[in-house]
């Protein structure tokens, strides 16, 4: 029997922003049977993995806009549902690395890329330096570069930020990651101190991730946007510890200690090695879309409420194809469905547009465009949805908003959460950096609140307890490996609860004439302050 999960019924939230009321027709509701439909067709293997500039890509966008179209959403882009964003895409096909006396084994021990324009790239004799996390951050009274030139350089970093090694909550954010963790910050501020190459050392505690990311993530074909401003230096990529460890020992420097001081304190050591690598690759322009639609507000149509949810995945390696059926195939299915309920539900005050984004596995890619060349000016844009996979593992008794405490658009969840009588709590490991690793993000320094939410830690009752350790045990490992695929048995009714609390917030939303800002905790107060 097809089971329906009912909407929110009628519910009245207190907003930190003010008083705002919503309603949903009782009898709306959302498919679940439909929402494993979505899911089942786009994590087939017919998408190759939906990897961006791909057939794949192609059947992905053929799909979206047919669901759309059906649904009765306007194309937001003139009478094209499809936003060009323009990319230039790299191909390594052969790489090598040695520092000092080790020759390190592509993808065994490193993996190398580049984003220059250029078929060959060779780095010879670069001298090795150790600048501790490559941070150059004023706020916090610290600068990894101080007093060393490494223009022409290679320089050697460790995953995440000081404050999480430390655990300290009063150095940086602690054990929550902070923007200067993240891998692309790192990159790119080697590429502002003029850095030939950049290598962080992955360690899967402070990383979030096992190496097995590292190679499926970063090797075969990548993508930037054209004319990146981001200044990336010559080569960039990532060593194993193991292989960080053997090269401090022949510089004579012992890990652990100089690990313990760079958290400590801005470190930069010469290693008096060098690095020598040669890097071949093609490289060629491509367009890939990012897929976007809009239901017009009956009031304040030049205002917008968006959800987000990226469509791509990382397409196939050495004959194995990524489906990402949790990632984010569901995601996207879950934002179709809730567009779906909007379509049939009495249309709200403000317009609700959904995004579907591309190239998200890449760096944020179609989020970042999106935000730099808008549809809809984003400082009519009142806040943003993401959804970046959802829970599989059943109903929980809480719900975890990530990097919570951000912004007032968390207010509309916590209400549209305790409706369902659960508990809203941060993520479990803010360690990870959650908050700057999905779309969301991308609206966030342009001053735009947008949230990263669902699932949780408690299961509902002890049959869901005991079917999460197992469905656990099943998905092991599988983040951005062959083994994330659809699942008849995923229990579906923690995603189903999840999407009642982003579609009853959204509503209150767009029915309200609030503008949610920052809270005065967040560095991003500044750009749209709370009041």
């Amino acid at each position: 029997m097809k089971r329906l999960i009912t909407l929110l019924t009628a519910t009245t939230l207190l907003s930190a922003c003010g008083i705002v009321s919503y309603s949903t027709n009782s009898e709306q509701s959302f498919d679940e049977q439909r929402l494993r439909r979505d899911i089942k067709e786009l994590a087939s293997d017919r998408y190759l993995g939906r990897m961006p500039t791909t057939r794949g890509e192609t059947l992905t966008l053929d799909y979206l806009e047919t669901q759309f179209q059906q649904m009765g959403l306007a194309p937001a882009n003139g009478d094209s549902y499809r936003q060009a964003v323009p990319m230039q895409r790299f191909l390594t096909t052969n790489a090598t690395l040695q520092l000092g006396q080790q020759p390190l084994k592509y993808r065994q021990q490193m993996v190398l890329n580049s984003y220059r324009e250029q078929n060959s790239v060779q780095l010879s004799n670069s001298e090795v330096v150790f600048v501790g996390y490559g941070i150059n951050a004023p706020e916090h009274d610290w600068n990894d570069y101080a007093n060393v030139d490494v223009r022409g350089k290679t320089v050697l970093m460790l995953v995440n930020d000081p404050g999480f090694a430390s655990g300290d909550p009063s150095h940086f954010k602690g054990d929550t990651m902070t923007y200067y963790g993240r891998w692309d910050y790192k990159f790119a501020e080697a590429g502002r101190q003029g850095a030939a190459a950049a290598l962080i050392v992955h360690d899967t505690k402070p990383a979030a991730y096992p190496w097995s990311v590292v190679q499926n993530s970063w090797t075969g074909p990548k993508l930037d946007l054209q004319g990146s401003l981001d200044p990336h230096p010559d080569l960039e990529g990532w060593i194993t510890l193991d292989s960080a460890k053997a090269l401090l020992a022949e510089a004579g420097q012992d890990f652990t200690a100089l690990s313990q001081q760079a958290q400590q304190r801005p470190t930069q050591v010469a290693l008096g090695l060098t690095a020598n690598a040669s890097l071949q690759q093609t490289t060629d322009t491509a367009i890939s879309y990012n897929i976007v639609a809009t239901l017009p507000g009956t009031e304040q149509a030049d205002e917008h409420v968006l959800y987000t949810a990226h469509w791509d995945h990382i397409g196939s390696h050495l004959d194995k194809i990524y489906n990402g059926a949790m990632d984010n195939a569901s995601g996207v299915a879950a934002m179709l469905e809730i567009a779906r309920a909007y379509r049939a539900a009495p249309t709200p005050k403000r317009s609700v547009t959904f995004v579907a984004v591309t190239g998200e596995e890449q760096g944020l890619l179609g989020s970042r465009y999106y935000a730099a060349k808008p549809l809809f000016p984003l400082a009519s844009t009142v806040g943003v949805f993401n959804i970046d996979s959802t829970n599989v593992y059943g109903k929980t008794r809480d719900y975890t908003v990530v990097g919570f405490g951000h912004s007032q658009l968390e207010d509309y969840l916590v209400r549209a959460a305790q409706a369902q009588n659960r508990q809203v709590t941060a993520e479990a490991n803010p360690g990870a950096g959650g908050y700057f690793r999905s779309d969301h993000f991308s609206f966030v320094p342009k001053g735009v609140p947008a949230v990263f939410a669902g699932g949780g830690s408690v299961p509902w009752d002890q049959a869901t307890a005991d079917y999460k350790v197992a469905m656990k045990a099943q998905m092991r490992g599988c983040y951005h490996n062959p083994c994330d695929t659809y699942r008849p048995n995923w229990d579906l009714s923690g995603t189903l609860m999840d999407m009642q609390v982003y579609y009853g917030a959204g509503q209150a939303l767009a029915n309200s004439d609030d503008w949610p800002g920052f809270n005065a905790s967040s560095e991003f107060h500044r750009l749209r302050p709370a009041r």
